[in-house]
């Protein structure tokens, strides 16, 4: 049926399709990572980035505004941004809303110039943007789209079926635009993900059977012990939400505040506002003071305190008298339907928050002028930072990368005016970046600084040059001096058989990946790392540093250490404890 227009209902329901089609198919677009690591994460970051707009949308009514639509879709996505290929999905996302929130009902000419917006946006977001990337698929879709918009193209059926066909094209040539896709034998995961995305937007369009339901698990990062047992801590006992009828609509600034004071008394805070409403969820200990807080912008509806204390006890002596031990669900972010989350300024709890309240995630007590935030995988990591002054440890890397919101977040809570961030891992610095631009949008004149520091070993030399009472310009530009002459190296394992830098690697074979690439690849641990330390030490090195992982005992890392020694006498070779979840070692020559 010839159709040339779509309203805020429609694209809502695209949106919604286009995530859930994303979702299901995230451990294909995972398997396309060219690493055959055990933590190939591009379909996963991408889908937990569109999830964190999802359920927010899913939470907006059928006869939604397209400018309240939109604000939720890109707000939501930037927040939730993981890994490049979020962030960079966030940005396509942010532009191509941009490019339609003014209309009520869009054809042909309106979404192809939403679609070079997308693309616009997108590309500047990357410092040195590559093609045959995700990138390069986008501006392809939006060059077809184009084309048929001047070609007088009026039916939206043609439109998004030839435009996605054209996709499709551009993302088969993606292994002709990069090298390491071609021999690794895959299209560009990235790009496979949009249009996943544009894909289940189509089959929602033409009215196929779509499941629209939201996969909370997809959009929420799950803490490591996720099982609880019957000794279980819930820190905040009262589940709270209601609705707020307001007297006026929210501005940004009250909008902060209300947030701000909702992280103050609780967790897991859930909030969405438009004109007319305001819906809150908040964990903790005094629903009283959610609720005086919420009558200064309004009256109060749909009042709901469940106290999950008990419901928990309830809950153990039930599974006990029936002889079932059962995993304990966590409620993240409000699981029911009915309760969205932020429409302008989505919070997204830091991974563990509740699970470890009696480990401070921060250190300092008190105002000073310049703080940091670290991202690491492990705890002896995260001791080692702390140790050297950091005073937000965000726990991710290589296995989760943060979202936008949870460096911002992290960043907001170290009272300092100049936060120096320290991502740690090259998929975490776009995100970073995101988060000092969404800083620098707030009220106030507290600033992100990023220090693309794209190893853990370049994250512990950077804190280690931070020099106390130099300017934060100074300690910036001496930090990224630093990490300059620091090389690094990961012993991991393939989960699978391919080629890379004409390197054949079997599924199970020990592989060290540098900062260049594969350095190393065989079947024992130890001569792996030797091959890999032997690539990336020379006649200056000083000191070699090796942070074996959760998986390594004490004395193989100290054996391992003697035979570095052996091989580099004129070096100090340091053995400490990482933790690190998938990599065995963490090596660094300086």
């Amino acid at each position: 049926m010839l159709s040339n227009t779509i309203n805020a209902s429609d694209v809502k329901k695209m949106f919604l399709a286009g995530a859930s089609n994303l979702n299901a198919k995230k451990e294909w677009i995972n398997e396309l990572n060219v690493f055959p690591v055990p933590d190939g994460d591009t379909g996963t970051n991408m889908t937990m980035t569109i999830m964190s707009a999802a359920k927010d949308v899913k939470a907006l009514p059928e006869d939604v505004d397209m400018g309240v639509l939109c604000k939720n879709i890109y707000s939501g996505a930037m927040r939730g941004a993981r890994g490049n290929s979020g962030v960079i999905l966030s940005q396509l996302l942010r532009g191509f809303t941009k490019g339609v929130r003014d209309y009520d009902e869009l054809n042909v000419p309106i979404i192809a110039d939403a679609f070079g917006k997308a693309v616009e946006t997108a590309y500047k977001a990357v410092m040195k943007p590559k093609e045959g990337t995700i990138l390069t698929v986008a501006k392809g879709v939006a060059e077809k789209a184009m084309e048929l918009s001047k070609e007088g193209t009026e039916d939206l059926a043609v439109f998004f079926e030839e435009t996605i066909k054209y996709g499709d094209v551009v993302l088969s040539k993606t292994p002709e635009m990069l090298p390491v896709l071609k021999q690794a034998g895959v299209v560009d995961s990235g790009g496979q993900g949009l249009m996943q995305v544009l894909k289940g937007a189509l089959d929602a369009f033409l009215g196929k059977e779509i499941d629209y339901s939201i996969d909370e698990a997809a959009a929420t990062p799950v803490p490591k012990n996720a099982k609880a047992d019957a000794e279980v801590d819930i820190k905040f006992g009262y589940c709270t939400e209601f609705i707020v009828l307001l007297n006026k609509p929210l501005n940004v600034k009250q909008e902060i505040d209300f947030k701000s004071f909702l992280e103050s008394i609780g967790d897991s805070i859930v909030m969405v506002a438009d004109d007319e409403i305001c819906k809150v969820h908040v964990h903790s200990n005094d629903p009283g003071l959610a609720i005086q807080r919420a009558l200064m912008y309004g009256q109060l509806s749909n009042m709901k305190i469940d106290n999950m204390r008990m419901e928990h006890r309830e809950k153990l002596f039930h599974e006990t008298e029936s002889g079932v031990y059962a995993e304990i669900e966590t409620e993240i972010n409000g699981a029911a339907e009915s309760t969205p989350t932020y429409s302008k300024d989505d919070d997204i709890p830091l991974k563990g928050e509740a699970s470890k309240a009696e480990e401070p995630k921060y250190v300092n007590a008190e105002h000073k002028e310049i703080g940091f935030v670290a991202v690491c995988a492990g705890e002896g990591l995260a001791e080692i930072f702390r140790g050297l002054g950091v005073d937000y440890v965000i726990e991710g890397g290589q296995t989760m990368n943060p979202s936008t919101a949870d460096i911002l977040d992290a960043a907001s809570k170290v009272d300092a005016d100049t936060v120096f961030v320290l991502p740690n891992n090259k998929n975490i610095i776009l995100a970073a970046n995101q988060a000092k631009i969404m800083m620098d949008d707030k009220e106030g004149d507290k600033k992100i600084i990023v220090i693309p520091t794209k190893t853990v070993p370049q994250g512990i030399t950077a804190a280690i040059n931070f020099i106390p009472g130099a300017s934060a310009q100074e300690n910036e530009e001496g930090m990224i001096e630093a990490i300059a002459s620091v090389k690094s190296g990961e012993i991991t394992y393939a989960v699978r058989d391919t080629m890379i830098d004409d390197v054949t690697i079997k599924q199970g074979d020990y592989m060290g990946i540098g900062d260049t690439g594969i350095l190393g690849v065989g079947g024992d641990i130890d001569d792996v790392t030797e091959m890999m330390i032997n690539k990336i030490a020379d006649d200056s090195t000083e000191l070699i540093s090796l942070y074996y992982g959760s998986d390594i005992k004490e004395d193989e890392a100290n054996t391992l250490s003697e035979r570095i020694v052996a091989k580099f006498p004129n070096c100090d070779v340091e053995v400490q404890y990482g933790g690190q979840p998938i990599y065995y070692y963490i090596v660094s020559a300086e």
